[in-house]
C-alpha cells in the first residue's frame, strides 16, 4: 500500500479495495479516497462560520470513534436537550452500524433524527450544519482530527489524552486560538462538584501549605499475548484507522483495545488513565510545567508484545513542590484508601485531602477523618461535563470551558514527559517557562514523531 498522497497517478494511502464497493459499505467509506493533502486543508466553510448560538438552539454533533467509550459518549450527548448527533463515524462497520441503533434510541426520545454512519469522519466536517466534532478515536488521531475540525470552523470535544506527542499538544492549542474554537478535554473531574470543592479547599489553605501530591491508577489487565500478522477483519479499514501514522502490517492483537500499549498509537497507562489524576494533582498544587522528571518501571508481569510499562513510578519536581504518579496495571491495590484504584492525595501541613473517583475525604495528621465530600446525584458523570461544553459552544466562548485545551495540553504534557523519561531512561530537565527540554538529544527526538508522508498536522 502506498504511503504517498494522491497526486493524480499515485494511490491514496487511505484507499483499499473494499473502499469502492457499492451499497452499505459505500456509505461507511464515503470519502475514503480523500487525499492526505485534503486532511490538512481547511474546508470551504470559514473558521468564523460558527457564531454564538441561542441558549436553546440546537447543537449538531459528529462523533468519531465508536468503541465502548465512543458509543457511550455519543449516546450521552444525544440524551441532552437540544443536541443532535447527526453522524457517528468509525472505520469498523461492526461498530458504526450498532451505534446508529443505540444512539438513535436516545435521539428518538429527544425527537431528533437517528444519526448517519460514516467510515471517514472528514465527510461530516463538510456539513455546514455541523457545530462540533467529538473525538473518541485512538490517541494518534486526537490532535490531527481536532486540528482539522477547528480549521473547518467546528468546535471540538476530545477524549484524553488531547495529543499523542508534546508537539501535537502545542499545535492543538494553536489551532484553538487561531480559529477561536472551543476545545474541551475529556478530563471530567474539572466539572465534578466535589472535586472542585476539594481543590477549592486546598487553594483556600484549609489543609495548610501543600508541597506534595500523589496520584495513582491500578488495574488487573491481562496479557495481550504475541500477535501474528493477519488480514484486517472484514469491514474494518486498517489504512484509515492508521491515518496519520506510518503504515504497519496488521497483527491480530492490535485492536480493539491493545493499541494503547504500543507507542505508535498509544501512550501507555499514564496517558490512558494517569492523565485524570495528574490533571487533578496539577490543578490542586497550582503548578504547570515541572523542572525535572524521572520515571522508573517496566513490563514485569507478562512476556508479550506490550511495549509500555505495566508498572511505573514517576516524579515531577517543580522546585518547591513535588507531584508523583504511580501506575500498576497488573495489581489492584492502591496506596491510599486500601483498595482504591484511582486517587489523588494532597499532603498539607495540617491535614490531608484524598480524592477518589468523584469525591474526597479530609484527614487530620493522626489519620482521623475530619470531613468528606460525596457527590449527590447529577454532580458527577459525563452529563455535567458535556453540558459545560455545550454551554461554551452556544456562547462561542472558550473561557467558559472547565477543561479548556490549554489546561488539557499542560496536563497531557506530564504524561508525555513521564513516558519520554521512561523510554530514554534519562532524568529530564526542562525550562518551565518555555515548556521545553534542556539538552538530552535522545529525549528531544520524542517531542514529536514520524508521520505518514503528507499527513503531518499543520495549523
Amino acid at each position: 500500500m502506498s504511503n504517498r498522497p494522491l497526486n493524480g497517478t499515485s494511490a491514496s494511502p487511505l484507499q483499499s479495495p473494499r473502499a469502492v464497493q457499492k451499497g452499505r459499505r459505500e456509505v461507511m467509506r464515503a470519502g475514503v479516497a480523500i487525499t492526505a493533502a485534503a486532511l490538512l486543508t481547511p474546508h470551504v466553510r470559514g473558521a468564523d462560520a460558527v457564531g454564538a448560538l441561542g441558549s436553546g438552539e440546537r447543537v449538531v454533533l459528529g462523533v468519531m470513534g465508536l468503541g465502548g467509550r465512543g458509543t457511550g459518549v455519543a449516546a450521552g450527548f444525544a440524551s441532552l436537550p437540544g443536541v443532535q448527533v447527526k453522524y457517528v463515524c468509525d472505520v469498523d462497520e461492526k461498530r458504526a452500524n450498532p451505534a446508529v441503533a443505540s444512539v438513535g434510541k436516545k435521539a428518538e426520545a429527544q425527537k431528533m433524527a437517528a444519526p448517519t454512519a460514516l467510515g471517514d469522519f472528514r465527510k461530516a466536517l463538510e456539513d455546514k450544519e455541523l457545530t462540533a466534532l467529538v473525538i473518541a478515536a485512538p490517541n494518534h488521531w486526537h490532535a490531527p482530527a481536532a486540528i482539522l475540525a477547528a480549521s473547518a470552523g467546528k468546535h471540538v470535544y476530545v477524549e484524553k489524552p488531547c495529543s499523542h506527542t508534546p508537539r501535537e499538544g502545542e499545535l492543538i492549542v494553536e489551532a484553538a486560538r487561531k480559529n477561536n474554537r472551543c476545545i474541551q478535554h475529556g478530563t471530567q473531574r474539572r466539572s465534578w462538584a466535589k472535586i472542585i470543592e476539594a481543590v477549592n479547599k486546598i487553594k483556600a489553605g484549609e489543609i495548610g501549605p501543600v508541597k506534595l501530591a500523589r496520584c495513582w491508577y491500578t488495574n488487573t489487565r491481562k496479557s495481550i499475548g504475541k500477535g501474528k500478522p493477519a488480514a484486517p477483519p472484514e469491514g474494518f479499514d486498517w489504512a484509515l484507522w492508521q491515518g496519520p501514522s506510518p503504515d504497519m502490517e496488521f497483527h491480530d492483537n492490535y485492536v480493539p483495545y491493545n493499541w494503547h500499549w504500543f507507542w505508535q498509537w498509544g501512550n501507555g497507562e499514564c496517558g490512558n488513565n494517569g492523565v485524570h489524576g495528574l490533571d487533578v494533582g496539577r490543578w490542586g498544587l497550582g503548578v504547570d510545567c515541572p523542572k525535572k522528571v524521572t520515571s522508573n518501571g517496566g513490563r514485569y508481569y507478562f512476556d508479550d508484545d506490550q511495549q509500555t510499562p505495566d508498572t511505573q513510578f514517576v516524579t515531577f519536581d517543580y522546585g518547591d513542590k513535588l507531584l508523583t504518579w504511580e501506575g500498576k496495571s497488573c495489581h489492584p491495590r492502591g496506596p491510599e484508601a486500601a483498595s482504591s484504584g484511582f486517587g489523588v492525595a494532597f499532603y498539607g501541613e495540617s491535614a490531608t485531602i484524598v480524592c477518589d473517583s468523584a469525591g474526597y475525604v479530609m484527614y487530620d495528621l493522626k489519620n482521623k477523618e475530619m470531613s468528606a465530600g460525596k457527590p449527590a446525584a447529577g454532580e458527577s458523570g459525563d452529563a455535567v461535563h458535556f453540558t459545560n461544553f455545550l454551554d461554551a459552544v452556544r456562547a462561542n466562548d472558550p473561557k467558559k470551558l472547565n477543561a479548556e485545551v490549554a489546561e488539557a495540553a499542560s496536563s497531557t504534557l506530564l504524561c508525555h514527559l513521564a513516558n519520554i523519561a521512561q523510554r530514554t531512561e534519562k532524568t529530564l530537565h526542562l525550562d518551565p517557562v518555555k515548556k521545553q527540554l534542556i539538552g538530552e538529544p535522545e529525549a528531544q527526538k520524542l517531542w514529536t514523531k514520524e508521520y505518514r508522508a503528507g499527513w503531518e498536522p499543520k495549523v
